[in-house]
């Protein structure tokens, strides 16, 4: 018997989703069984004849075997209503990721997405597809990638593995981008993340960290005797300010020695503007103490080891290094982050007297209101013009 149609038996439906196939015999050899049909909300009945197939005994033993065949469908997720509708919905879930995987590498390869994009996507679809293989129902087919997925792989992302609000909102951006790469190829009818908002802005502040200057000689003195490439790596990031993906492009021509300044080429430059910044004395003594010079002009700074090489190295890398060794080595707390010693060199340098200009020219902020909020509050003057100004009020 049909279920009643009301909204908590379709809500029932949905979860129960199928039963069994079974053989009905009489003038008219059938089997049938019931699928949760999602485009009309109900459970709908499939019947498959059979009458045109030999004799009795042979119907049976071929209902025997179409059934065991449908049962393993069924619980592997296949819907005949699906199917029937849009043969694509019924593409397995792990062939829409290979065919994904290979849209993505041509969008990096024709350079609409960036080394650090082609990245954090390829990770985020080894991650959600570990994640789906671990669910005690995992997805098999692509229909099955609706808002309730998503909805669960977020909150694995955010409260599971204790990730931040901006990580999730950047898994979002991902799924909302493999859910209109679905949607164009007809693989689905509706994106499953057009009603999954973004954390709010007030979660996503940039927190600013300042590592003191006691902590900032340990650093220095266990880098000196531990790793020294790294303490050079260390010297670009807090004295020249440079962003850790771009120091991991730089090559050893992009420096003059004599002027003692470094080129970053608007091919690698965050702003996609090229600009020179200046090389503090100490950065290029250490290199030539290192002999980092003596490798070719075409090398990376920081290849393999941190030292220079033809082999291009990702920045993940320099986090790894001070997460898993750095931090537990001086016991720094989880606020310490590597890139805190760009900040902590910004405010330093505004400490020790530099001008704002100049402190923003080395940064390469887009204005002096950027460079500005990283001037402590106890060195903020107050204006002379107005010590003494006295108006008609």
């Amino acid at each position: 018997m049909l279920p009643i149609k009301t909204s908590r038996n379709s809500a029932l439906n949905e979860i129960l989703s199928y039963t069994y196939p079974k053989l009905h015999t009489g003038a008219c050899w059938f089997i049938s069984f019931y699928a949760y049909d999602p485009a009309k909300g109900v459970m709908r009945r499939k019947r498959i004849k059979i009458n045109s197939v030999g004799t009795a005994s042979e119907k049976r033993r071929y209902a025997a075997q179409v059934c065991h065949r449908l049962s393993a469908k069924l619980e592997a997720g296949w819907n005949p209503w699906v199917e029937t509708e849009a043969n694509s919905g019924y593409k397995k879930f792990s062939e829409v990721l290979i065919q994904f995987r290979n849209y993505l590498a041509k969008l990096h390869q024709d350079g609409v997405h960036r080394d650090s994009t082609n990245h954090d996507y390829t990770c985020f679809i080894r991650i959600m597809e570990d994640w789906n293989d671990k669910q005690e129902v995992p997805i098999r087919y692509i229909y099955q990638f609706d808002r309730g997925f998503c909805i669960r792989f977020l909150d694995y992302i955010y409260v599971d593995r204790e990730n931040s609000p901006r990580t999730r909102n950047n898994y979002l951006a991902f799924l909302r981008s493999f859910s209109s790469y679905c949607k164009q190829k007809l693989f689905i009818k509706e994106k499953p993340t057009d009603e999954i908002e973004n954390l709010g802005k007030s979660l996503l502040a940039k927190k600013r960290v300042v590592i003191s200057a006691v902590d900032m000689q340990r650093l220095h003195d266990w880098l000196q005797v531990n790793n020294r490439p790294f303490l050079l790596v260390s010297y670009f990031l807090h004295y020249m300010l440079i962003r850790p993906k771009e120091i991991a492009k730089l090559r050893l021509g992009d420096i003059n020695i004599a002027k003692q300044t470094i080129y970053i080429a608007d091919t690698i430059s965050k702003n996609k503007k090229s600009a020179v910044v200046t090389m503090p004395r100490q950065i290029i003594e250490l290199m030539l103490d290192l002999g980092y010079f003596k490798g070719a002009s075409s090398d990376y700074i920081f290849s393999k080891g941190f030292r220079p090489g033809p082999e291009w190295v990702n920045e993940k890398t320099y986090r790894d290094f001070w997460s898993r060794r750095v931090r537990p080595a001086l016991n720094f707390p989880k606020e310490y982050k590597f890139y805190s010693l760009k900040d902590t060199g910004i405010t330093a340098m505004l400490r020790a007297g530099c001008d704002t200009l100049s402190v923003k020219e080395q940064a390469r902020h887009y204005s002096l209101l950027v460079t500005d909020n990283y001037t402590p509050q106890d060195i903020r003057d107050a204006n002379p013009l107005l010590l003494n100004y006295r108006g008609i009020l």
